[in-house]
């Protein structure tokens, strides 16, 4: 990850943002992260019939990739938007945690998956957390 820390460095951050690139990091790892085992988890459940594991398991990549491309754009941050969808990603990766969760004793891949959103959903409560209020 040190071609992204390097260019999170380089990135100019606009005044009105109030925020540092390099505070955004560990969240967008965790967003990457979580999308490729919610991915991959997905394709696992859809083999082993288990329909609403592996749906919750797509919203949760899809919402965990944008949510990571918001925070890789920081001329457009809006803190309004970014508040919002950060709330969101964390719901969805509180409820696929929750399903994956479920199955995690049974199945390595929804183990990981758990893993990997709970990680997400802390790292974006910890990001939430250092940006100003919309």
């Amino acid at each position: 990850m040190s071609m992204m820390a390097d260019m999170m460095r380089s990135m100019p951050m606009p005044e009105t943002t109030g925020m540092d690139m390099s505070m955004m990091q560990p969240c967008v790892e965790a967003c990457s992260a979580a999308s490729m085992a919610a991915t991959m988890c997905a394709d696992a459940d859809s083999g082993e019939g288990m329909g609403r594991c592996a749906s919750l398991c797509m919203s949760t990549a899809d919402m965990a990739m944008t949510m990571m491309r918001m925070m890789l754009r920081p001329a457009g941050y809006d803190m309004t938007a970014m508040t919002a969808m950060m709330t969101a990603c964390m719901a969805m990766g509180e409820a696929c945690a929750a399903e994956c969760g479920r199955h995690a004793e049974m199945s390595e891949h929804c183990r990981i998956c758990a893993s990997a959103c709970t990680a997400m959903v802390d790292a974006c409560r910890t990001a939430m957390s250092m940006m100003p209020s919309a």
